[in-house]
């Protein structure tokens, strides 16, 4: 037993340099795959904690609030009668900028359709099509004001740390009560069946509830408390089981939001993060002195001129 765990020692240490050179091997791949001029490009466009990254930001952040700005504007028949020809060629020059932003994020990342099918991808694809869609389909170019998502951003830009660090916890804790919220929401769907097919019968097409369907939209709206109006029980029966429901729907409300609560009390907070960016897989909110990707294990690309003396990754 001795010799097998000497055998043993002495194989993992002779691995352990193994490993590292192949990490390192990993990263300079990584480098020569992006190049000086790409990494300096990505290290701007995707990051927000160094000056030129934060710069950056704040501009593209800007311009898509005059962007929208410009298409809301052009939407006011007031405005378009006299600003036309102003707007529609700020239009343009909004698009022309967005599109070559979206191409050199294609061109700065390591995999570029990875990028591309991503959130944020399809949000910058999505920002900059209607406008050239309208030169086929006139009035798409409404749809414009989806760039309103690309201001999801802003949490990149007002440091990003904390904000980054809170978004986990959201979104797992959202992850975590998905089951129990489909249920709910399954419960609540038999409900509204059930109630809308009592309705019809107790009320009838004379008093409004003339299908099944359009009776149980009437109790989708009593049990969310909206109460639009348009149709109202009118025989005693139904009045008292609308006024169960409306009691029922007060409970209800508050279930989805006990449910993702309790996940958010039993989240663990993670540790503080930056907003350094993977350039293979885009995975984002890694450790100040982390030097390789939480989610795909690639060497995070080393910077220079971080904001607030942020150390870097540590050796």
């Amino acid at each position: 037993m001795c010799h097998a765990r000497r055998r043993s020692t002495s194989r993992s240490r002779r691995e352990t340099p193994e490993r590292e050179a192949d990490a390192g091997a990993v990263g300079v791949k990584t480098e020569q795959a992006l190049g000086p001029r790409r990494e300096k490009i990505y290290e701007i466009i995707f990051e927000a904690d160094t000056p030129l990254g934060k710069a950056f930001d704040v501009t593209l952040l800007c311009a898509i609030l005059a962007s929208v700005a410009a298409v809301s504007l052009d939407s006011v028949d007031a405005y378009q009668a006299r600003f036309h020809d102003e707007l529609l060629m700020a239009e343009w020059i909004f698009t022309g900028l967005f599109t070559v932003e979206y191409l050199l994020r294609l061109v700065c990342v390591a995999r570029p359709l990875r990028y591309a099918l991503s959130f944020y991808g399809l949000v910058d694809l999505l920002s900059i099509l209607p406008t050239y869609l309208s030169l086929l389909l006139p009035g798409s170019e409404s749809f414009l004001v989806i760039r309103t998502l690309r201001l999801l951003r802003v949490f990149r830009v007002l440091k990003l740390g904390r904000f980054v660090s809170e978004s986990e916890i959201l979104m797992t804790a959202m992850r975590n009560s998905r089951p129990k919220v489909i249920v709910f929401l399954f419960a609540v769907l038999t409900i509204v069946v059930v109630i809308g097919a009592a309705m019809y019968l107790i009320e009838g097409a004379e008093n409004g509830f003339t299908s099944i369907p359009r009776s149980m939209y009437w109790a989708i709206v009593t049990l969310t408390t909206v109460g639009y109006g348009d149709i109202a029980p009118r025989t005693v029966g139904g009045q008292l089981l609308s006024s169960l429901l409306m009691i029922l729907g007060y409970g209800i409300i508050a279930i989805p939001t006990g449910i993702v609560t309790a996940e958010l009390t039993s989240v663990a907070r993670p540790t503080e993060v930056t907003t350094r960016t993977c350039p293979a897989c885009l995975s984002e909110g890694h450790r100040s002195d982390a030097r390789f990707c939480r989610d795909c294990g690639e060497p995070l690309p080393e910077r220079q001129g971080r904001l607030g003396g942020e150390p870097g990754p540590s050796a």
